[in-house]
């Protein structure tokens, strides 16, 4: 059962941060200091009873004219690859909770949470604090030099809670951001979008080999050549992994091939992908490209392979790969744009009982208010200067109470994520095990799965069949050798009646193929 949280931004804020704005704000606009303390006192209730009640009553309408369509639409001026796959009908009017009405007046239900963006769905009434902090006048706008107070409280949280550390142990958490000890995470980069958190890392990982600035002394590994391991895909390419769209991140997915090749002819760097699952592979990899002239530079992973097949990566097989690493200086890069904020733990690597050196989250943590992701990692990693990874509008304060407030109510309601995960993945298993002849196997973690076909074509008709109905996912047959499979992320408001009813509409595809 959904918790909902009740709080004032005084409380989520503090008193001494509240009282000045306050008090700023009576000067600056001359209203009474009253207006100002009742907006810092308005308790917010983050998820009310009857929100929930009326997203699961309008479940029914679902994939139906709901309301009158927009009668003109624009066209906009796309680029031509985004022309093609924009669905102008199924754009958003409005949307509550896990629901979005089109401009065709349809209702959709989000079960990719629009793209990962959202696990509190739409309109969470909890983001209403935004709305007050802006009525008192706090500013979003902020730079690299003047990081505000929430950026700089929100920080000390990404701290404490990628620590496991309780709220209470105020002395614990100063002792942690002042460490200097390999693999304690207490840095923490503040950036707009998950590309740049990654390509940060990145940037951190080669400042081990070059210099990013001439003034700076000779690094660790200079002459050596860096060798990054990604997750490959069955055909032993790196299509598998997904870590952005600088074009660092897509060499390491096999883009620009001709640009890349002559990076490592030149021996610049060089990249490797190791198999799924296959520790032996990265093991074997792993002794060729770290010794004479070659050094382990880095392996990044996602946990849930989303952008092939929904893929789960083995408990055993990171942590086997993290103590490669860890004994042989190579830092390791956990990327948790997909999986981040789809935890009772918040991050996934901490069920998973793991140690990376640095963690890359976003997208789940700001709810789809604002761009806003982050990078976190250690003393030994914070290698680069200012200008080496900062991006102006990184520090935002509204994106950083977005992070606030969505971190509050999922560290309330872990137990509502345990049991959607469970729930979910039941109706999913149930049916595999109904439909064996068409479905090979359920991939993924409860929330974050996919379905695996046999054939494309079944799996590209199923998806078909759902999107028609209304239901948005996606099938993923675009890769050699990848199983198709149809990706589902379903918000973690999610409520049985709606795992139900995806259940009942996806039974009743599969019983058509």
């Amino acid at each position: 059962m959904i918790k909902s949280v009740k709080i004032t931004l005084r409380q989520l804020l503090g008193d001494n941060y509240i009282d000045a704005v306050v008090k700023g704000a009576k000067l600056l606009y001359g209203e009474s200091a009253k207006t100002y303390e009742k907006l810092a006192c308005e308790p917010v209730d983050f998820l009310p009873e009857a929100n929930i009640k009326r997203t699961n009553e309008l479940l029914l309408s679902v994939g139906r004219e709901f309301a009158a369509p927009i009668i003109k639409t624009i066209k906009g001026a796309a680029t031509l690859a985004f022309e093609k796959a924009t669905k102008i009908g199924a754009s958003p009017l409005c949307g509550l909770g896990f629901l979005r009405l089109g401009e065709d007046g349809r209702l959709y239900l989000i079960a990719k949470s629009e793209h990962y963006h959202a696990p509190l769905g739409h309109s969470f009434p909890g983001y209403k604090l935004i709305d007050n902090a802006k009525a008192l006048g706090i500013t979003n706008t902020t730079h690299n030099n003047t990081r505000g107070y929430i950026t700089r409280l929100l920080e000390m949280e990404l701290v404490r809670t990628v620590n496991g550390l309780p709220r209470s142990n105020r002395k614990k958490l100063a002792e942690v951001i002042a460490s200097r000890e390999p693999r304690v995470l207490n840095r923490v980069i503040n950036l707009e979008t998950g590309s740049l958190a990654c390509e940060a890392g990145i940037k951190m990982m080669l400042a081990r080999f070059y210099k990013i600035d001439k003034s700076l002394p000779e690094p660790k590994y200079s002459g050596r050549i860096p060798v990054f391991f990604v997750i490959g895909d069955d055909d032993d390419e790196s299509s598998a992994n997904y870590h952005g769209t600088t074009v660092t991140t897509q060499m390491m997915r096999n883009l620009w091939p001709d640009m890349y090749s002559k990076f490592e002819q030149s021996e610049v760097f060089k990249i490797r992908p190791v198999r799924i699952n296959d520790y032996n592979d990265f093991k074997t990899k792993f002794a060729q490209y770290n010794s004479g002239k070659y050094k382990a530079a880095g392996f990044l992973h996602e946990i849930i392979l989303m952008n092939y097949s929904g893929i789960k990566l083995n408990v055993g097989y990171l942590h086997k790969i993290y103590k490669l690493c860890h004994d042989n200086d190579t830092p390791v890069m956990c990327d948790e744009i997909q999986s981040c904020m789809w935890s009772p733990e918040l991050y996934l690597f901490r069920e998973y009982g793991l140690d990376p050196d640095f963690v890359v989250i976003g997208k789940g943590f700001p709810g789809g208010q604002y761009p806003a992701s982050r990078i976190i990692t250690t003393y030994e990693m914070d290698n680069l200067n200012l200008f080496g990874a900062l991006v102006t509008n990184g520090q935002e304060e509204l994106a950083a109470l977005a992070y606030l407030i969505t971190m509050e109510f999922v560290q309330k309601n872990g137990m509502h994520i345990i049991h959607m995960r469970q729930y979910y993945g039941a109706k999913l298993q149930a049916l595999k095990n109904k439909y064996p002849g068409c479905i090979e196997k359920i991939e993924g973690l409860g929330h974050l799965s996919s379905i695996c076909f046999y054939k494309t074509d079944d799996a590209l008709r199923f998806a078909s069949m759902l999107n028609g109905n209304g239901i948005d996912i996606s099938a993923q047959s675009y890769k050699a050798k990848c199983p198709p499979a149809v990706l589902t992320k379903i918000p973690i408001i999610s409520t049985d009646e709606m795992a139900n009813y995806l259940a009942e509409k996806m039974d009743e595809a599969l019983s058509q193929l």
